[in-house]
């Protein structure tokens, strides 16, 4: 990128970036209380505490898609989603399954000990695995060519550049969520907008642990080939909430110059919290030196959430 569209760009972003800090302190306020009321027991009086009621997955697949996992670590979610899905994906074609990772085959497995063993599973079982594929440059992935996907999954992302400096960090990261929403649009399946509904629910209670804002969903199913979707999935706390992944989709910045790429317009269909449990072997990695293999963490507290895009009509 030229210096003068990465100058643009970070003007652009750094008054997002000042708009949430003004903001933070008070979403965080409002989040601590939320969780003392989840927290506290709601029983009737002398029979104990109440009995949480049994949490419903969110399974944003159908058995027909086509699916393709970006920067995939170790491949253990591919994996978990091939050899071991859950109950509604049991007969998901093990082909329909594209797995890829920015990282050359040696240097990903030299990077994630399990890794080799969780490609040689992906393979066995017929998934498609592809190393050294960059998630803003996917027109460049050969195998990619002239495909398109009614899901494109992307776990975690993160620059890992190690920047230190917390600006110029979440800047990295909105630069490279740009890049990817800018480069996945031309692989999306065609069609009409995928129709999410909320399953019907009984008024909430304050002991309900299913968040209150985005009910649990189901999109639904037929023969016609609903618009392709993006998911991003981030640790919904500080500072992965700076980067403002929602707003970058449904509002990112012009281009400022009549030869820049323009970025596409999405609509989020929904949020919904991400249950690392409900994918069997499922192991989250991180990017850089020894949180790579497991040391670091995603942020403290809070949970992790996915967020569902699909290109917007134009106007």
């Amino acid at each position: 990128m030229a210096k003068g569209k990465k100058s643009s760009l970070r003007a652009a972003l750094s008054s997002q970036q000042s708009r949430l800090k003004k903001n933070q302190q008070a979403k965080d306020a409002e989040r601590a209380a939320e969780q003392k009321l989840k927290q506290k027991p709601k029983g009737p009086k002398g029979k104990g505490k109440a009995v949480p009621k049994q949490r419903r997955p969110t399974i944003p697949f159908a058995p027909t898609d086509t699916i393709l996992l970006i920067g995939e670590g170790n491949f253990s979610f591919a994996k978990a989603l091939v050899a071991f899905p859950p109950p509604s994906l049991e007969h998901l074609p093990s082909v329909n399954v594209t797995a890829t990772a920015y990282d050359t085959e040696e240097e990903c497995y030299q990077k994630y000990p399990g890794a080799e063993e969780n490609v040689r599973v992906l393979r066995e079982k017929g998934g498609q695995v592809y190393f050294g594929v960059d998630a803003t440059r996917l027109d460049k992935a050969a195998p990619l060519k002239n495909r398109r996907y009614d899901r494109i999954v992307w776990n975690f992302p993160h620059a890992g550049k190690g920047i230190t400096d917390q600006d110029r960090n979440i800047l990295s990261n909105q630069v490279l969520i740009l890049g990817f929403l800018r480069s996945a649009e031309r692989f999306l399946a065609v069609g009409p907008v995928p129709q999410v509904h909320a399953r019907r629910r009984k008024k909430p209670s304050e002991d309900d642990d299913e968040d209150r804002e985005m009910s649990e969903t189901e999109q639904d199913g037929g023969d016609t080939r609903s618009r392709g979707t993006i998911l991003i999935t981030l640790r919904n706390v500080p500072p992965y909430t700076e980067w403002d992944v929602a707003r970058l989709a449904k509002n990112p910045p012009p281009p400022k110059a009549m030869n820049e790429p323009h970025n596409p317009y999405y609509t989020l269909l929904r949020s919904f919290a991400f249950h690392r449990e409900d994918w069997e072997g499922y192991e989250h990695r991180m990017t850089k030196g020894e949180r790579m293999h497991g040391q670091g963490k995603t942020g403290e507290g809070g949970e992790d959430r996915t967020w569902e895009f699909c290109i917007k009509d134009e106007v």
